[in-house]
């Protein structure tokens, strides 16, 4: 199975940039589909961003859509989640999320998760 690791995160001012990675271990990247997910205090966890295997396709939240970019490496065995123009409703816990048959979205959830990765804004 796949081993997901975040990183990136932090403190940002509103405004400003963070791209968060998601690096995989103990298994061919490219054979899994990934989303990102994020969940701020108090609520559910909810859909940001996917790709598919290849990364030829993505998908989107529509808080999100024209901020946010998806990208892989599958070279590199690494997902990337660039967030521009963050505001303060971004700020959560982002999750990646693999799935080696579907691709994760607001409906369905992947079956690996990563341990998170903190994103804080500050006003």
């Amino acid at each position: 199975q796949v081993q997901l690791v975040e990183s990136g995160g932090g403190l940002v001012q509103a405004g400003g940039s963070l791209r968060l990675s998601c690096a995989a271990s103990g298994h061919t990247f490219s054979g899994y589909a990934v989303a990102w997910f994020r969940q701020a205090p108090g609520k559910e966890r909810e859909f940001v961003a996917s790709i598919n295997w290849s990364g030829s396709i993505t998908n989107y939240a529509s808080s999100v859509k024209g901020r946010f970019t998806i990208s892989r490496d599958n070279a590199k065995n690494t997902v990337y989640l660039q967030m521009n123009s963050l505001n303060a409703e971004d700020a959560a816990v982002y999750y990646c999320n693999a799935d080696p048959r579907t691709i994760p979205d607001s409906f369905k959830r992947g079956d690996y998760w990563g341990q998170g990765t903190q994103v804080t804004v500050s006003s």
